[in-house]
């Protein structure tokens, strides 16, 4: 059966969401979750949650789904412990020292990835299963042929959102709001800059181009359940209770009948929250301005509507659990009664004694009045389904009595349905003591330089000797002549960040036609492993993979890699504190990348400028250059190049690379560039920041 999936952001929205309907709620404890400022759950406020799910048959997952520095690392074991001891079903991990070190401290934990690993092909989502995973959340960007491709081929069960925000940004890939906020999305503060005004090429024309409506598939769920998907996900532990009530309920009725929705379920869902309503354009394949969206700052929320939601999810018990009694009251023995509940196809039995009866002096207890006092069981999560008595002739038993005997078992009954996760029985879960990772290799004294390019024009004979690689885009390659430049530096092929999986095949092609000069590629996505595999190429780990600490560096040593870029909002001391497992690489110079987006802004608002110096502009007058991505996608780079060339930290951080990452420059400025940081001029760009290189992030 496929899981309906609801977001639970706080007790009152957990309820909520139960009482609607939901197969199973996600939810966080702590700090160490993609929605840091929603009210999430104490411990103790967690285990209570879980017990009240389970107790209703209801899964409870664990958003664990941020990235960690080795600090947060101790702290996020003991998270997986003590979720553990909870009885989670699940726990949803993005990044990869996270999923490393759940595989140790709680082996048999079952871990789903989380949409910010950025899995959007098959190749990523069948290494995602082999790494142990049990789920894979697909990218919001996906059309159905691809999430059918994947659902059949991958091995994983596959989790698809139905209902709630799209980022413009693929997930995991954003730090437009870590560059200009220090909020960063990869650690749950996003402070959301996609919803705010910005002209296109100096033109206003729809003045929120970077926010998204949000989307609904509430038309489609016959299709997706026939396709295999496992999980429908809502979105929104961000917002309130009664809007969860009210989408999940809808989404239930529309999955147990196997039907799309009616007007007025339409409406309901428009009105519980929308962006100028929805869309559903990434599912059919399509994309472009009707997508675009946005909520008026004095937009009212739909009380009456919502009042009516509160009302049902709060006083109505619509989750009550069947149980069958049987009460035995004979002379002379004490009273007994059991009670039994399925659950996933296993029967939890409880039972209790009480007194013995005694004679009826003026009447005696009837079989009938035995039933009806057993029966009642307001107050609780039960209902009796059907009462077997065996009761002698002649006895009489206290109303009392009877009750204490009912509460009694019920009591006990919960304490087991709540205890026993839905899967079944307790899996096996181990928390081994020495959790140190192993000693690393030497650090580098001093980085090499590298340089990425974006334009063929910007790879000049002086450029390539003066860098010890050079990384170059997979779909330039066919259009350079690559042998004088491989004679001269290292080539690496930069695998495209964003593809689907019938790009797979079509990117080792590339590489095998060229492999004669190149070294190597640029690993930015799970997916470009098995691209790679078995080609003998030198392989690195790109900035997409999201490198953060020392156990990402471990994990992806074992899966082959050479080296790793580590993410730029790390500080330097960070950095510098890294167990280097792997050679280590920084971006140092550049325009650091803010967002990859299916959908062009510049197309959406001025038309396509076929990579002729889109850019927009913010309320303080800030211009970012939006440059043309693989696949007629965009990427929106940063309105300030990164310049470290005066700062000695970064030497000293331990790396063994260090890269200038060209993007807007013209040929003579790349050369300036690397002059400056091979200690050759004084150049200095005009407009410059430092990142977060000193900042960091929350």
């Amino acid at each position: 059966m496929t899981e309906l999936l609801a977001p639970a952001g706080s007790w009152e929205a957990m309820t909520a969401a139960v009482q609607s309907g939901a197969d199973a709620v996600y939810m966080g404890f702590g700090s160490f979750n993609a929605r840091r400022n929603a009210k999430n759950f104490t411990d103790e406020e967690f285990a209570r949650a879980a017990a009240y799910c389970h107790l209703r048959g209801v899964r409870v997952y664990l958003t664990l789904n941020t990235l960690l520095t080795d600090r947060e690392l101790p702290a996020a074991a003991d998270a997986l412990r003590r979720a553990s001891d909870m009885g989670v079903d699940a726990v949803l991990v993005q990044d990869w020292g996270v999923l490393q070190l759940a595989r140790q401290v709680a082996p048999d934990l079952p871990l789903h990835a989380s949409t910010q690993m950025s899995l959007f092909s098959l190749g990523g989502a069948m290494l995602a299963r082999e790494l142990g995973v049990e789920r894979v959340v697909l990218a919001r960007e996906l059309a159905r042929n691809d999430i059918r491709t994947i659902c059949r081929r991958c091995g994983a069960q596959v989790e698809v959102f139905v209902h709630g925000a799209l980022c413009m940004c693929y997930s995991g890939q954003c730090a437009m709001s870590a560059l200009i906020g220090q909020r960063s999305g990869n650690r749950g503060t996003c402070a959301q800059p996609c919803r705010l005004p910005y002209g296109v090429n100096g033109l206003c024309g729809n003045d929120r181009p970077l926010s998204l409506k949000d989307v609904n598939l509430s038309s489609h769920l016959r299709e997706l359940q026939e396709m295999g998907v496992a999980c429908l996900k809502i979105e929104g532990r961000m917002k309130r209770p009664e809007y969860v009530a009210v989408v999940t309920s809808i989404y239930r009725r529309l999955l147990d009948e196997g039907r799309g929705p009616t007007p007025r379920e339409a409406a309901r869902l428009e009105a519980a929250f929308s962006r100028s309503g929805f869309t559903d354009g990434y599912y059919r394949g399509e994309k472009g301005p009707h997508m675009l969206g946005s909520r008026p700052e004095n937009a009212r929320w739909p009380e009456e509507l919502f009042a009516a939601a509160r009302e049902d999810y709060e006083k109505i018990e619509h989750r009550a659990v069947p149980v069958d009694m049987r009460c035995v009251i004979r002379a002379g023995e004490p009273a007994a009664l059991t009670a039994a509940a399925e659950r996933n196809g296993r029967t939890v039995t409880a039972e209790a004694r009480g007194a013995v009866p005694e004679p009826g002096r003026t009447r005696s207890l009837t079989a009938e009045e035995l039933r009806t006092r057993l029966g009642k069981t307001g107050g609780t999560a039960f209902t009796v389904r059907a009462v077997e008595t065996e009761l002698d002739e002649g006895l009489m038993l206290s109303a009392g009595t009877i009750n204490a005997l009912r509460r009694q078992v019920l009591e006990d009954l919960t304490n087991r349905l709540s205890a026993v996760p839905v899967s079944g029985a307790w899996p096996r879960r181990t928390s081994p003591e020495d959790l140190l990772p192993p000693p690393c290799p030497p650090q580098a004294d001093e980085p090499e330089l590298t340089c990425s390019i974006a334009a063929a024009a910007q790879l000049t004979p002086e450029l390539a000797e003066s860098a010890a690689a050079v990384y170059i885009p997979l779909e330039l390659l066919d259009t350079m002549e690559l042998a004088p430049y491989a004679a001269r530096t290292k080539l690496f092929a930069v695998l495209p960040r964003v593809f689907r999986t019938a790009d797979e095949a079509v990117f080792r092609a590339v590489l095998e036609q060229h492999a004669l000069h190149l070294s190597g590629a640029l690993i930015g996505n799970l997916g470009h492993l098995s691209v790679a595999e078995g080609l003998g190429m030198d392989l690195r780990g790109d900035f997409g993979l999201n490198v953060f600490n020392s156990r990402s560096l471990l994990l992806l040593r074992d899966l082959g890699l050479h080296g790793a870029t580590v993410s730029f909002e790390l500080r330097h001391q960070q950095v510098r504190d890294l167990q280097k497992y792997l050679p280590c690489e920084a971006i140092v110079y550049g325009r650091l990348p803010l967002m990859i987006t299916e959908n062009c802004p510049a197309a959406n608002t001025v038309g396509c400028s076929h990579g002729d110096g889109a850019v927009l502009t913010d309320r303080t007058g800030a211009v970012f250059p939006v440059l043309c991505a693989y696949g007629c996608r965009s990427e929106i780079e940063n309105s300030r190049v990164l310049f470290l060339a005066d700062k000695p930290e970064y030497r000293r951080c331990g790396l063994t690379r260090a890269r200038l990452r060209f993007t807007t420059e013209s040929p003579e400025v790349c050369l300036a560039a690397i002059r400056r940081y091979r200690g050759q001029s004084d150049w200095t760009p005009a407009n410059y920041t430092r990142g977060l290189f000193y900042r960091g992030v929350e």
